[in-house]
């Protein structure tokens, strides 16, 4: 019996082809496996039919458990068997849309970790040893086929030990690509702030050493650069803080190991599966009672950002000092992506940090580090990045043609969709300048390339002016293909209505701000989407509310709450003047805003959720500046954590519109008589239920069983917990992301859906 066999899925980067070869010598079957340039794999069997069968059922039992098999294609051959032997083939060139993808970047695995703890290992100590169950991946490669001359592990030979590991079948390094050693692999060094070397023969450990004696390191790992502290020495937080111009925005910490971790934090089930698993990411756990890391590393939050180490370096870092854990955080100049190149650190970085943790090997594709949440036993990703980028959503259903999706401006990802598969690639971040539009680009390209697609359709934001606007124009002229425009909301809505499968639902879409199809600032909507459909229905919203100053506005959000509390008949001279200081320009911008209101100038209207969780925020004192992506929302959550809704307020309705004015005038009017966090608690449940409430007579309107909830505040907990208890109370099914960012990192995955499932 001769057949040939086409594998496509993850099977390249997983050790599959050693895999493939040692079930075919175990079943006594001849022939060859091979990577194509599609990232799939090829397999020619030769001999006795039975033995096929079993192999096939090994090839299906027993994969390796990194390795994804999303279609099997046999073709039985009528020519004569031509192999006396298996053998694994150089990889062939030969490539079709076949949806395969290479696997993301993966944490070091339990026997490597071993291999790097025993002396008499022969890569004892070294900081790079990885074998084909973990190791970089996607961080590493240029071109497909996923061999060893088209990755940056090109520029060192191996070694002879390597070579004959990488050789042996029954080794676990058979056919892997990273294989190296402390004599053929990757060097690590350590340099002063200025590139000087710094004579130590163990630059890994002196860096830990470093970091415990209160200096800041740039630590180069996978995907880029981080940079690195003390968790308890205030001196070198506050001095990372100011040269990074980072004032209060969180700081992700990398602990020694699990138990390290609960120390500090509290950890679930589910947090505790994520944290440990191959993809490593930041998982935002809960502080514990007996949190002791500096105030400074996440101040006036509830919750912190944690990882456990996934490189034999990052555990290197701790062997030599008391510290259980470091301030680990990405190492990016203000709104530019994270940095990856020694000549680029050296002088983008030499400002803020002390010391440099080099490696030679160079990063190909840039990779942040993914971060989650876990509400109830169900995880939900603020950022998709490393350990999951690139490979894809399975959908249930398949695209009419192969899209290209470039997200919004914020927290932004591109995707390629192409059938029944959407690859998102690696968080991006804020469209805003040249080198992230530049990045943009190159992620886009390089998921084309990986994927074999060409972009049919490209698909951006309806705003005009937004730069991912501006490069779907110039990329459709390019590829020779249409580019369509997708209101923001409605990317939301599909993408969490393809993430469930869903043929309709009504969306509750909360978030900061997106173009509407009327031009106005939207943020809080009840809409109804089809699968099929490019339009959507708006059924209701929040009420809008004066945005004084516009973009002036959502920084400090003192000038929401006045613009509001006055459309609610208070008096707000004497109390902006009261809190003139948490403005720039003091008193004289409180009487200014003052003056503006009385005569009705200077201000927009937006119906957005995050502005009016911000204007709470401001007049409870929480926090009356952004000085990052949502600020003021993050600490109102962490402040109503330890609330209750006592005034128990029903939502005021006005036909389709949530009333949101009297709602800040009764935190207004009670603050002082009640507990900060019961106010908090209440503007939250207030929000929750009103827009579930509308959410749900629409949808019984509509005859629709699926209320999903989608935008930046879909990370709430608070909010999620109070609309599923109204919406499922009502027997219908409620829906959030589980999959894909709720917030806009999820954005060009909702963009390629109605891009590849619409009619137009």
């Amino acid at each position: 019996m001769r057949v040939k066999i086409n594998v496509t899925g993850i099977v390249q980067g997983v050790g599959f082809r050693p895999f493939i070869y040692r079930i075919a010598v175990k079943n006594g079957l001849a022939g060859y496996v091979r990577n194509r340039g599609d990232a799939g794999v090829e397999i020619l069997l030769e001999g006795e039919g039975q033995n096929v069968k079993t192999f096939m059922h090994d090839l299906k039992t027993q994969k390796p458990p990194l390795a994804r098999i999303d279609a099997l294609r046999s073709t039985e051959l009528s020519d004569s068997n031509q192999f006396s032997e298996f053998t694994i083939y150089k990889s062939s060139a030969e490539a079709e849309s076949s949806g395969s993808i290479i696997p993301p970047d993966i944490a070091i695995c339990n026997e490597c970790l071993d291999e790097l703890r025993d002396p008499k290992n022969p890569r004892f100590e070294y900081f790079f040893i990885t074998c084909t169950n973990c190791g970089p991946r996607f961080t590493i490669i240029e071109k497909l086929p996923y061999d060893r001359e088209n990755t940056t592990m090109r520029e060192f030979p191996l070694c002879g030990f390597c070579q004959k590991e990488y050789s042996d079948p029954a080794n676990r390094r058979f056919h892997a690509q990273t294989i190296a050693c402390p004599s053929c692999g990757p060097k690590v060094y350590l340099t002063t702030k200025t590139g000087e070397p710094v004579g130590t023969k163990d630059p890994v450990r002196e860096a830990g050493q470093l970091l415990s004696e209160g200096n800041v390191l740039a630590i180069k790992g996978y995907g880029g650069f981080h940079i690195a502290a003390s968790t308890f020495l205030e001196k070198p937080l506050l001095e990372l803080r100011a040269t990074k111009h980072r004032r209060e925005k969180p700081f992700a910490v990398m602990a020694k190991n699990l138990d390290a971790a609960k120390a500090f934090a509290e950890v679930c089930s589910k947090e505790n599966e994520l944290l440990t698993s191959p993809a490593r990411p930041i998982v935002l756990l809960n502080k514990s009672p007996s949190y002791s890391l500096s105030q400074f590393v996440a101040p006036n939050l509830h919750n912190i950002g944690v990882m456990l180490p996934y490189t034999g370096l990052h555990y290197m870092l701790f062997d030599h000092v008391e510290d259980s854990s470091f301030v680990m955080t990405s190492a990016n100049p203000p709104n530019q992506p994270i940095v990856k190149d020694n000549e680029e650190a050296l002088k983008t970085l030499g400002g803020t940090v002390d010391y440099f943790l080099f490696h030679n090997r160079k990063i190909a594709y840039r990779c942040d580090d993914s971060v989650m949440r876990v509400h109830g036993n169900r995880q939900v990703f603020i950022r998709r990045s490393r350990g999951y980028a690139p490979a894809p959503i399975r959908l249930k259903a398949k695209s009419k043609r192969c899209v290209v999706g470039l997200g919004g401006e914020l927290n932004n990802t591109a995707c390629v969709l192409i059938e029944d598969k959407a690859f998102i690639s690696q968080h991006i971040g804020d469209v805003e300048n040249v080198e992230t539009r530049s990045f943009l680009q190159q992620a886009t390209s390089h998921l084309q390339q990986l994927t074999n697609c060409h972009g049919e359709t490209v698909v951006c934001d309806l705003h005009p002016k937004f730069t991912t606007t501006q490069l779907a124009q110039e990329l459709s002229e390019a590829y020779g293909s249409p580019f369509i425009q997708v209101q923001h909301h409605h990317a939301h809505a599909a993408g969490l209505m393809a993430e469930h499968n869903l043929e309709e639902a009504v969306s509750i879409v909360c978030d900061g701000y997106g173009y509407g199809t009327d031009g106005g600032a939207w943020g809080g909507e009840v809409l109804f989407c089809t699968r099929d459909s490019t339009k959507f229905k708006r059924l209701a919203h929040l009420q809008p509310q004066p945005l004084l100053g516009g973009d002036v506005a959502s920084r400090y959000p003192l000038r929401i709450a006045a613009g509001m509390l006055a459309k609610a008949g208070v008096e707000v001279t004497a109390w902006l003047r009261e809190n003139s200081a948490h403005l720039p320009f003091g008193e004289t911008e409180a009487n200014l805003i003052a003056s503006q209101l009385s005569k009705g100038l200077g201000a927009v209207e937006t119906t957005s959720c995050g502005r009016v969780l911000d204007a709470v925020a401001a007049v409870l004192g929480v926090c009356y500046e952004r000085s990052y992506e949502g600020e003021p929302a993050m600490k109102l959550e962490s402040t109503a954590m330890n609330g209750k809704d006592l005034l128990k307020l029903k939502p005021v309705l006005h036909g389709d519109t949530l009333e949101t004015t009297s709602l800040l005038k009764t935190i207004f009017e009670n603050k002082g008589k009640m507990q900060v966090a019961d106010l908090a608690y209440f503007a939250h449940s207030y929000l929750a239920k009103g827009l579930a409430v509308l959410a749900v007579e629409k949808a019984s309107m509509l005859g629709v069983k699926a209320v999903g909830f989608s935008g930046g505040a879909a990370c709430n907990q608070i909010l999620i917990k109070a609309m599923r208890r109204v919406i499922e109370d009502e027997g219908l099914r409620f829906y959030v992301h589980e999959a894909v960012p709720a917030g806009d990192g999820g954005i060009s995955f909702g963009q390629a859906v109605v891009g590849g499932f619409s009619r137009f």
